[in-house]
C-alpha cells in the first residue's frame, strides 16, 4: 500500500457515487468560531469577496487566518 496524498480518482463505471467536493467555508463579521490552536473566538473582519482571510478575536489576542481555513469552524 502507498501513503500518497493524492485523492483517489472516481471511475465513471463505478457503481458508487463520487464524493462531493468540499464546499468552501464562508465567514461573516460577528460569527462565533472555534480554532484548533487558538480556541473560541469571534470574526471581526473578512477580507475579499471569497473570504480570502479573516481576522478573529480570541480574547487574549487577534489572529489573521487565511484560506482554506482547515482548523477554523463555525459554532
Amino acid at each position: 500500500m502507498t501513503n500518497s496524498a493524492a485523492p483517489r480518482r472516481h471511475l465513471p463505471t463505478s457503481p458508487f457515487r463520487a464524493a462531493a467536493p468540499p464546499t468552501p467555508k464562508h465567514f461573516a463579521v460577528g460569527d462565533r468560531v472555534s480554532h484548533d490552536e487558538y480556541g473560541l473566538g469571534r470574526i471581526i473582519s473578512v477580507e475579499g469577496d471569497g473570504n480570502i482571510a479573516v481576522l478573529a478575536d480570541f480574547g487574549s489576542h487577534q489572529e489573521r487566518i487565511t484560506a482554506p481555513f482547515a482548523k477554523l469552524f463555525l459554532l
